[in-house]
């Protein structure tokens, strides 16, 4: 953008960095005479006080500050990072700053334009245009009532119009999509210019561009109209506030709108959905499996396996071959195998062969694990991936480990014990730990406030905690003891979960970004921020090259932790996100929501594939069986509901055509899919896991209303 180049320019040779300025003309070819040049014309008159009267050149003036803000932060970087501040300061005309945007620089586009009375009007006026045009423009142009609306009202309260806003929010409230209630209800609130400063909600609106996704044919139909009724105020806000995504093709259908908009931030843009996304899965380690009928022979002294030809069975050979779409296997650094996790991938493969495949004839039996009595408020479950402890959060600050199977929770000795062992002896790791501290339940104390996730390392040594007192803990399983406390997220942490592979973690906050960690590092290693709203649930996909985090702003984004950019937003949900799952072959993630539905996605064409719906309330658990056949979701509505997974994703139309247009024909088959729905007496369902033999645990705390 040649403007903000200008004023990054001129910034610089004002502060005598001439070094600088060289360098970036010379990568933006631009050289001393246009600079002068550019200033007066009127590509950059805008910056220095343009016809377009005083709201250009207060703009000029803002960019310009905005500009030495942000230098201020970037003075020793190369020109380039300067030039990138400045580039996000400057997008869109809104400031788009990811921490705290310059309220009266963001609430100052909101200058007086139109005449006050005359809103309803206008509004009333395109109402009434749009309500009147064909069917098929119909559905596509209603999408501009709900941001035009939020809009205007806005502008009128900025300005002081204190009874116009008033009048025009009660008069056009009613009519917009009932899935905006909760964003209408805080608007509402705003009645003077005094609340819109630091009003969150407020900001985000104005921040970010609401994206709409129309036709060419409809965006003509409604430029021409605004045009030739003079509508300068509507069309304003249109240019200002909207991003228009337009497409080429036929309009869409009302329903295929309906299931994609939703969001704080209307749809996400298609270039959003572009880019590559290894979805595919690593190739596992080859190391050898013992043949079933030689199990018992097949243990020698220490308890290791002998090699062996490794079975040829599905499992065996289904992982040596490389998958066209997975990552490359030194994508991102993986912690090496320690001979204990091969033990258990051998332990694995050995209850993976006698999996019971399920289907619709063939459906998982169901465990409850019922907290009775948890008065101290059950907020977060998680069970080990073999199914040998399960750990609860509470919103007293405890964390509590239970074993689910005979053998009791012990600690390791204390070190004047341990010297006395022989360390060379078959049996040390039994030796080392301590008979006296066997118990079935261990507690750990050491948060200020409720703990909101728990999760437990694929090698079963770690456990990870998060709470409302703003960290992430890190307990030993051997001690009992917490090792570490990760302090970074400055608000409460909604939810923590460790890499399918360990070493590293993800966390997501009411400070709407999500923190990428390693278990040995203080600081987090990425940050990933975008959303709106707090992140509320964080997934790793299985191949742990990309993590899923749902938000309050209804919307789900995947992250390249190579890079940390967003490669995927999904919008569709009409509520806060509280449950995400990845299917076993990577392709393909479910999202659970308040709104009670389940969205299926097609990672690869960054698709919406399908809709279950069933549940009447929150969705607080989704999960996949070992091989992707059923996938369950529990609810706050206290039932567990298994649904057909092969079928749903089968013969899905993912052409270019779908991909590029976003026209999404979802069947309305959920009832086919449902196979089975199974209620508890009082208990919202608040996690589920399939065992490696595919019985289904689920787990939630009793509540007696």
């Amino acid at each position: 953008d040649r403007q903000t180049l200008v004023a990054v320019l001129q910034f610089l040779r004002r502060s005598n960095l001439r070094e600088s300025e060289e360098i970036l003309r010379r990568e933006a070819r631009l050289l001393g005479d246009d600079l002068g040049a550019a200033a007066l014309s009127p590509a950059g008159a805008g910056l220095l006080g343009a016809p377009g009267g005083d709201a250009d050149s207060a703009g000029g003036e803002a960019l310009l500050s905005r500009v030495t803000a942000a230098a201020a932060i970037a003075i020793g970087g190369s020109a380039a990072t300067l030039l990138l501040y400045a580039n996000a300061f400057a997008v869109g005309g809104g400031v788009v700053v990811e921490d705290q945007p310059d309220v009266s620089a963001v609430l100052s586009a909101y200058n007086q334009q139109g005449d006050p009375t005359l809103y309803e009007e206008y509004y009333s006026g395109l109402k009434h245009f749009i309500e009147c045009s064909l069917d098929c423009h119909r559905a596509e142009l209603s999408q501009l009532f709900y941001p035009l609306f939020v809009h205007m009202y806005l502008e009128l309260v900025y300005n002081q119009h204190e009874s116009e806003a008033k009048s025009f929010f009660e008069r056009f409230h009613g009519d917009q999509e009932c899935y905006y209630q909760d964003d209408l209800r805080v608007l509402s609130s705003l009645t003077k210019k005094e609340h819109m400063k630091g009003n969150e909600t407020m900001l985000d609106f104005r921040t970010s561009k609401f994206v709409l996704r129309i036709s060419r044919d409809s965006y003509q139909l409604l430029k021409r109209h605004l045009q030739e009724k003079q509508n300068n105020q509507i069309w304003n806000i249109v240019q200002e506030h909207l991003y228009i995504d337009i497409f080429d093709g036929m309009p869409r259908s009302k329903q295929q709108i309906d299931a994609m908009v939703g969001s704080l931030a209307g749809e996400a843009k298609r270039e959003a959905n572009k880019a590559k996304v290894f979805f595919g899965l690593l190739k596992e380690p080859e190391f050898d499996v013992p043949l079933d009928d030689e199990d018992e022979e097949g243990e020698n002294e220490e308890g290791k396996p002998k090699k062996k030809k490794p079975k040829k069975d599905s499992v065996g050979s289904k992982s040596k071959k490389q998958d066209p779409n997975a990552p490359p296997q030194n994508r991102i650094p993986l912690p090496e195998l320690k001979d204990s996790d091969k033990l258990d991938k051998v332990m694995n493969m050995k209850e993976a062969a006698r999996r019971v495949r399920l289907g619709p004839e063939c459906l998982p039996s169901i465990c409850f694990y019922t907290f009775l009595n948890a008065y101290q408020g059950l907020t977060a479950v998680d069970i080990t991936d073999d199914s040998s402890m399960i750990v609860g959060g509470f919103a007293d600050s405890t964390v509590r480990v239970w074993s689910v199977t005979p053998k009791k929770l012990r600690s390791v000795k204390t070190a004047a014990d341990l010297s006395l062992i022989d360390k060379e002896s078959d049996d040390v790791l039994e030796r080392i730990m301590d008979e006296k501290t066997a118990s079935e339940l261990k507690i750990l104390y050491g948060h200020s406030g409720p703990v909101y996730g728990t999760s437990f390392s694929p090698d079963r040594n770690y456990l990870l905690s998060c709470s409302e007192d703003g960290t992430v803990r890190l307990w030993s399983l051997q001690t009992f003891t917490c090792l570490v406390g990760y302090k970074g997220h400055n608000y409460p942490v909604w939810d923590t979960q460790f890499s399918p592979y360990g070493y590293y973690f993800v966390s997501g906050g009411h400070d709407r970004v999500a923190r990428l960690w390693a278990t040995d590092h203080y600081q987090p290693l990425r940050i990933f921020a975008g959303h709106l709203a707090d992140v509320t649930c964080t997934r790793f996909h299985p191949n742990s090259n990309y993590v899923a985090t749902g938000s309050a702003d209804r919307t789900i984004r995947l992250w390249d932790v190579l890079n940390g950019n967003c490669v995927r937003i999904f919008t569709g949900h009409k509520g806060p996100i509280h449950s995400l799952a990845f299917s076993p072959n990577g392709r393909f993630l479910a999202t659970g929501a308040t709104d009670g539905r389940v969205l299926l996605w097609d990672i690869g064409h960054g698709l919406m594939v399908g809709e279950l719906k069933g549940h009447t309330d929150t969705i607080y658990a989704l999960r996949f069986s070992r091989d992707g056949e059923i996938l369950a979701s529990g609810s706050m509505d206290n039932t567990v509901r298994l649904w057909d997974a092969v079928k749903a994703f089968e013969d899905l139309e993912t052409d270019d055509f779908t991909t590029a247009t976003g026209h999404i024909n979802l069947p309305e088959n959920s009832q086919d899919l449902l196979l089975g729905t199974y209620m508890t007496k009082s208990t919202p369902v608040v996690h589920l896991h399939f065992t490696r033999r595919n019985l289904l645990l689920a787990a939630g705390a009793y509540s007696s209303q």
